[in-house]
Parts: structure tokens; C-alpha cells; sequence
């Protein structure tokens, strides 16, 4: 079993905690912890953008011109993408960026994030947040401590 220091307000240990091996002890995926990170940063993303096709633009119901005799290229409607008002041909549509990831998935990459942290000596465990006033300053000498 792997222990950890319990640290008080003013920086002194009080003793010592017992962490589970299974958690904390186990060799970290990175694969792992790179395939949920991802998962997550992708799900932030809104996907919102749009632009109008040729057929969602209003208007352009008949042709503009016939067909031949007037010495133009042939159009078929006022709303073409070469047209001036006319549709987008590959603008941007409205997409779900978000990736699913198995939750057996998600709770190994969170006890290999906690066993990397643990490995590093990156984790502490505090005894308890007792400000008799919520402040900067008195947060600051906590963390100095």
C-alpha cells in the first residue's frame, strides 16, 4: 500500500494516509488519458456554423434567360454559387464534434492520471480549508506553507 502525507493549514504533517493500490498503484496509460482528454476538449466544441446551399437560399424559382440565343452561358436559376445572392457550394454545416468513450475507459484514465500524480509527487492530501475569512491573501500563505 502506497502512503501519503497529511498536511495541516500551516505546512506541518499530521500523519499519514493509507491509498489503495488500485488505484494509485498501477503503471499510467497514456493512450488512455489521451483518447478521454480529446473526447472531452472535442466535446467543448460548439459546431454551430452554417452557411445556405443553393436550395436554401429564397428565391430562384424559374430560369433567368432561355436557354440559347442570347449569346450567355446557360443558367438554370438566379441562385447558383457563381450568382450574385446565391448559395455556398462546401460551406461549413452544423456538426456534433463529440466522440463517446466507454466509461470503463474514462475510470482508468482517471486512476492513471491519480498514479502518475502520486509517482511525480504531485498530490497532497490537507487535513482541512479553515479560513476565518475568505481571501487571497490568507489563500496564498496556505500554498506558500
Amino acid at each position: 500500500m502506497a502512503k501519503i502525507d497529511i498536511t495541516k493549514m500551516d505546512g506541518k504533517t499530521e500523519g499519514s494516509l493509507d491509498l489503495n493500490d488500485a488505484v494509485f498503484g498501477i503503471e499510467p496509460n497514456t493512450s488512455v488519458i489521451y483518447e478521454v482528454v480529446r473526447a472531452q476538449r472535442l466535446s467543448w466544441r460548439q459546431g454551430t456554423h452554417n452557411t445556405k446551399t443553393r436550395g436554401m437560399v429564397s428565391g430562384g424559382g424559374r430560369k433567368p434567360f432561355r436557354q440559347k440565343g442570347t449569346g450567355r452561358a446557360r443558367q438554370g436559376t438566379i441562385r447558383a454559387a457563381q450568382m450574385r445572392g446565391g448559395g455556398v457550394v462546401f460551406g461549413p454545416h452544423t456538426t456534433n464534434h463529440a466522440v463517446r468513450v466507454n466509461k470503463k475507459v474514462v475510470k482508468l484514465a482517471m486512476r492513471s492520471v491519480l498514479s502518475g500524480k502520486l509517482a511525480d509527487q504531485e498530490l497532497i492530501v490537507v487535513d482541512s480549508f479553515d479560513f476565518e475569512k475568505a481571501s487571497t491573501k490568507a489563500a496564498i500563505e496556505f500554498l506558500k506553507a
